[in-house]
């Protein structure tokens, strides 16, 4: 875990090196937050990143949105995405959760264009099901809206388990 001194001494191509991943398969985010250095904290860094978030054009977030894999699946998951949801027990799921969760995705893509994403640090798999149940049959833009906030949190866990407070 670095502290936010370490953090702020980091050259450019370092810092990217060492957050890149956090907001998924989307090192550009890092990059942007890297310039509003110095951070006074752990938590000036995590808003830094979620600005930088906020302030991409709706096809960057889409890009980031689209970077994260479907839940329960196994295809181009990052280290922190394979430990999330196993933590959430996904890689253990019956045949009829894989289906549910497949089914879902599946839903959801063709419902909105992006996949359906939740911050699933401290879900169950019986959690995130009936979140998908209640989110499929939201607006476009209530889905995307819920779905940034999510990608936020995503990003906020990560960066509280690499930096000190």
């Amino acid at each position: 875990m670095k502290d936010i001194a370490e953090i702020n001494a980091l050259s450019e191509g370092a810092f990217i090196a060492a957050f890149g991943d956090v907001a998924e398969h989307s090192p550009w985010v890092a990059q942007a937050a890297a310039a509003e250095r110095p951070f006074h904290d752990r938590e000036h860094m995590i808003r830094s990143f979620a600005a930088v978030l906020s302030r991409a054009d709706r096809a960057a977030q889409l890009d980031v949105i689209r970077a994260h894999p479907d839940l329960a699946s196994r295809a181009r998951l990052t280290a922190d995405s394979a430990r999330e949801q196993s933590g959430a027990g996904l890689d253990s799921l019956t045949a009829e959760e894989f289906a549910r969760f497949t089914d879902f995705n599946a839903r959801h893509k063709a419902a909105f264009g992006f996949p359906f994403i939740l911050a699933v640090k401290g879900a169950s798999k019986h959690q995130i099901l009936a979140a998908f149940a209640e989110r499929i049959d939201r607006s476009y833009d209530e889905e995307l809206a819920i779905t940034l906030d999510q990608v936020g949190r995503i990003i906020r866990f990560r960066l509280e388990a690499r930096v000190a407070p």
